[in-house]
């Protein structure tokens, strides 16, 4: 099976496209390789997979129509779509919106164009993301609750990717599967995230910034249980519903709500040191709680996240201080 994977210099995208080759898949994978964080950490992913057999990569960005569709136009075998491309970040959507709505809604746009003119095409799986519950106060989040309030400008793009998904799904009969992920974590990840910064603070000693005063849980996911639920969604395109659309949409979480604070210690445990903290009040855009509903999840992908963070950041540390040399 051939398999367009977009955001393939990714955190998640990294590990989606080994595991993909290690069943022995062929990837075609593509990246704009942008500077939101250090490129150099998107290119040693790539030059992983580059030595691999079966992986083919192409540098080019989903928001621009032409070198997409003639990427997918000189590769007509390809049958699944897995993309993960997207400008991340709740903070970062703040400043600067325009990315978000190129590479999250113009993007995702530009992806369901392109695998149009696929003529062997059977599935599409897309990143959605938590932040589409907003400030929603009922936990755990269930793929059924209201997603109308969003508190983010990054929540507000991967809700209209739903919407679009929906949409195509309803105009040409495509089937498409959104995953919802909470808070990925692990080896290989992405220097904006907390766990990052945070290891990286507490092995250099300097503070870290507590928001909320710690009062604050996040379902934390650890990468090898993502990617095995998006290996299983890939595989199981939905089934036109009654009103005859084949989308569905389903959370990708650890089903555990972890306090802050206790999040902080098992990476002080596993860093062998204490961290210095900078208490500060609440970000705009964020949430206080986080926790997936995973039970459809469950029943119809046999997802079945087995990582705790004891387990999860102690991994995550080691390749760290591999990575980094220290």
């Amino acid at each position: 099976m051939t398999v367009l994977l977009t955001g393939a210099a990714g955190f998640i995208g990294f590990h989606v496209a080994n595991a993909l080759l290690d069943r022995g898949e062929r990837v075609v994978g593509v990246d704009s390789v942008n500077d939101y964080y250090d490129p150099a950490l998107k290119q040693a992913r790539l030059d992983r997979l580059e030595g691999r057999n079966g992986f083919a990569f192409h540098r080019l960005d989903i928001a621009d129509p032409a070198p997409l569709f003639e990427l997918v136009d000189a590769t007509p075998d390809i049958e699944t779509v897995i993309h993960l491309a997207a400008q991340a970040g709740v903070r970062y959507s703040l400043e600067n919106p325009w990315a978000y709505a190129d590479a999250n809604v113009r993007g995702q746009i530009g992806v369901l164009e392109a695998s149009r003119r696929l003529p062997r095409l059977k599935h599409i799986v897309y990143a959605s993301s938590s932040s589409v519950y907003g400030g929603n106060t009922k936990i755990p989040f269930a793929v059924g609750d209201p997603v109308e309030r969003p508190v983010s400008v990054y929540a507000v793009t991967k809700r209209s990717g739903e919407l679009l998904a929906d949409t195509y799904a309803h105009l040409y009969g495509m089937a498409l599967t959104g995953l919802r992920f909470f808070t990925v974590y692990g080896p290989w990840g992405r220097p904006d995230m907390a766990y990052f910064s945070f290891t990286k603070a507490i092995l250099e000693g300097t503070p870290i910034q507590v928001f909320n005063s710690g009062e604050m849980k996040r379902d934390f996911t650890y990468i090898d249980d993502i990617v095995e639920g998006v290996l299983a969604a890939a595989g199981r395109p939905p089934k036109p519903d009654d009103a005859g659309r084949a989308h569905r949409i389903y959370n990708l979480g650890n089903h555990r709500a972890e306090p802050l604070p206790r999040f902080i210690e098992v990476i002080e445990k596993a860093c062998r040191r204490e961290a210095r903290k900078e208490l500060v009040e609440m970000q705009p855009g964020d949430v206080k709680e986080t926790y997936a509903d995973i039970e459809a999840s469950r029943r119809d992908l046999d997802f079945d996240p087995r990582t705790p963070i004891d387990e999860g950041i102690p991994r995550f540390v080691a390749w760290f201080r591999d990575y980094y040399g220290v």
